[in-house]
């Protein structure tokens, strides 16, 4: 299968290029740093910005799925990635009748979900880290979600919680809208995103995925994420 990669130097963007790779699937990696990416049979690298729409739709053309994994970091400046990609992605892909589509939000825009057990972080972490800290973030996801749920396209708007970095694909659990977990492996996030290129179970719907398996430190996770230092 013909993939696109948006988002494909960020960490999530990376698990999903290596494992589509080693699946056999002939991916085109878009990215702001393309000399990141080494050379690799069946890669194409693409230096191109998400928020330019003639960059993506010469991206998406011929592809069989489009996998976005745009991302900034949080902090509380305005944050557009998340929605100006899209816009520019869905757009492409109609004029190119590329059809399926799969892009990563966060399971904190689903207003039910809250983590069973987890008290310090329902009521501590999470009104202060998530609707605080990264709040502009997490808004640019919601305008994300509702123009990806206008289109007409196969697309499953995909929800992980708290990301970490694990070096193999784990146990995980999936569930429609959130799943009940704090925390989700990249490498686990990536994982589902690709089985979904074969699986309808989730088209036109959003998908939680929690890695049930292995987590982190709580600590620890805030401490890179809020950093970048890994």
């Amino acid at each position: 299968m013909r993939i696109t990669v948006f988002g494909a130097t960020g960490p999530t963007g990376r698990r999903l290029t290596e494992q589509a790779l080693a699946a056999g699937h002939r991916v085109t990696a878009v990215a702001r740093r393309p000399e990141s990416l080494p050379a690799r049979a069946g890669l194409t690298v693409v230096g191109a910005d998400a928020t330019e729409p003639d960059a993506v739709g010469a991206a998406v053309a011929g592809s069989d799925a489009v996998l976005s994994a745009l991302g900034a970091r949080p902090g509380r400046r305005p944050v557009t990635v998340y929605s100006a990609g899209a816009r520019n992605i869905v757009s492409a892909m109609e004029r190119h009748g590329v059809r399926r589509l799969l892009v990563v939000s966060s399971s904190v825009v689903d207003p039910a979900w809250r983590p069973s057990g987890a008290f310090f972080f329902n009521h501590v972490l999470d009104p202060y880290v998530n609707r605080v800290i990264a709040r502009t973030a997490h808004e640019d996801m919601r305008r994300m979600e509702a123009l990806i749920k206008e289109s007409s396209l196969d697309w499953t708007i995909v929800r992980p919680s708290g990301l970490f970095d694990h070096p193999v694909v784990t146990d995980h659990r999936l569930a429609e809208d959130s799943a009940d977990g704090l925390f989700t492996a990249r490498s686990d996030l990536a994982a589902s995103m690709l089985a979904q290129l074969a699986d309808d179970r989730f088209v036109r719907r959003a998908m939680g995925v929690v890695t049930t398996e292995v987590k982190p430190s709580i600590a620890r996770l805030i401490w890179r994420e809020g950093t970048g230092k890994r």
